[in-house]
Parts: C-alpha cells; sequence; structure tokens
C-alpha cells in the first residue's frame, strides 16, 4: 500500500484558506497529482486543505472523503520558554533537547508539556485510531508496532456483504497538515511526534510518500520513500514556501 501525504498550500490562517502564492502552488501541484493513479482521495475539513485539493479533484472529477481527525494538530500550550500560547510544537531547541521523553516513541506522553493541554493526548489517539480504521478497510490490521495483512480474510467478508473492494495494493492521497502529517507518520514509523514536529519541515504543497513492505508472513511495516518532495514548484518556477520553518527554504 501507498501513502501520499500532502500539506496545504501556503496558507492564509486568518481565513483559513490559500493565499495568492498557495493557489499558484496548488495549481501547480495539481499538474503533478493528475498523472498518478489515485483509488482513493482523503482529506482535512479545514478551508486551506480543502481548496488546496480541490484543483486536483476538479481536473480528475474525484472526490475527497473527509475526516475529522485530519485537522490540524493544534491543541495549544504555553511555551515554557517564550510564553507564547501556541500549536504543541516549535518548542525552543534549548527545551526540548533536554527531555529524553521526548525522543521516545511512548515516553513523550508523560512529558509536563504535552500533558498541560488535556485534549493532546486523546487527540492523538483520536488521530491513530482513526488512521488505523482507514487502513483496515485495505485489509491492514494494525499488530504491535506494524500491520498484518489481511486481505483474504477481507476479501471472503466482503463477498459475503457485497461491500466494495479495496486492496492492499491501493495508493491513497491524503491532504492535510505538518503537525497531522507528523502524528500519522510517528504512529506509522514508530518515532516520537515531538521529534518529528521539532526535526521536519514539509513545505507547503510538499508531497511525502510512505509504502509498505511485506518481506514475510504478511507482516507489513511502512517505510518512507520521499519527505517533503516540492519538485513541481521548482518546474514551475514557484519558490518553494517558508511557512512554518524558521530559515530559508532551500530552492534547488
Amino acid at each position: 500500500m501507498r501513502i501520499i501525504l500532502i500539506r496545504h498550500g501556503d496558507p492564509d490562517y486568518v481565513n483559513d484558506a490559500l493565499t495568492g502564492k498557495g493557489i499558484r502552488e496548488a495549481k501547480l501541484l495539481s499538474d503533478r497529482t493528475v498523472n498518478w493513479q489515485v483509488n482513493d482521495f482523503y482529506c482535512s475539513p479545514l478551508g486551506r486543505a480543502q481548496q488546496t485539493a480541490s484543483y486536483t479533484l476538479e481536473r480528475l472529477g474525484r472526490e475527497a472523503v473527509t475526516y475529522e481527525w485530519l485537522k490540524e494538530f493544534a491543541y495549544y500550550i504555553e511555551d515554557p520558554v517564550t510564553g507564547r500560547i501556541g500549536v504543541p510544537w516549535d518548542f525552543m531547541p534549548e527545551y526540548w533537547t533536554r527531555i529524553p521523553e521526548m525522543y521516545d516513541k511512548d515516553a513523550w506522553k508523560k512529558t509536563e508539556i504535552y500533558r498541560s493541554n488535556p485534549e493532546i493526548l486523546p487527540a492523538y489517539q483520536e488521530a491513530c485510531d482513526g488512521l488505523d480504521r482507514l487502513l483496515e478497510e485495505y485489509g491492514y490490521v494494525r499488530h504491535d508496532n506494524c500491520y498484518l495483512n489481511t486481505y483474504k480474510e477481507k476479501l471472503l467478508s466482503e463477498k459475503t456483504t457485497g461491500q466494495k473492494e479495496k486492496h492492499p495494493d491501493d495508493t491513497i492521497v491524503i491532504f492535510c497538515h505538518l503537525g497531522i502529517s507528523c502524528v500519522m507518520m510517528s504512529h506509522l514509523l514508530g518515532i516520537s511526534p515531538a521529534l518529528l514536529f521539532h526535526s521536519l519541515f514539509l513545505a507547503p504543497t510538499s508531497v511525502t510518500v510512505l509504502a509498505t513492505e511485506e518481506r514475510q508472513n504478511n507482516i507489513a511495516a511502512f517505510r518512507a520513500q520521499v519527505i517533503g518532495d516540492t519538485a513541481h514548484l521548482l518546474q514551475g518556477g514557484e519558490p518553494v514556501s517558508t511557512a512554518g520553518y524558521f530559515t530559508n527554504a532551500f530552492q534547488g
């Protein structure tokens, strides 16, 4: 199975929409995505993701399924260094790098900062559960820290119920956001989301690709092939946006 995560275009956060630059980015993105063989599209309910997806969907005559759990992971906390009230990432490095639990895929949940907002941990679990329910539709059932390919059993069930068949070789595209992309990757790859929040930049309209490797006994593990690719912007002469970044974006 292949999962393609796409961040929304350059954002107008005040109006939950795209800037003029974001619209140009989304149109260039659609020049790329219309050539893909995509089985299903999914989207965040937020306006900037919906607008980004619209350019691809309109050209293909397709629709996306919207899930509430794909909205941005914006559960506010007070930054312990700056005092800023904001999203639960972008902490100053002198703070978060001194907390060993931040690097652990489970122990991050025990840190004081991530427990300071009681919505954060339930929201993280909701996103993980939502992703697992989605993967089950394609025959993948969570097993410890990987997945079991149960397609044969699923196919027998669908032949009985008459439901539409989805296949483990399918490619799906998810239009969403930087934070929730890190949450999903943390779940699929077994990495602390805190580490991904602070170590990855996914530029607006960037493309991230994860796919299953099944090397024995129907056990599937996800592996990232591409992270934050913006080739469509470079080919279209549109600079890579730095929205959500604290240095200059590489333009090559």
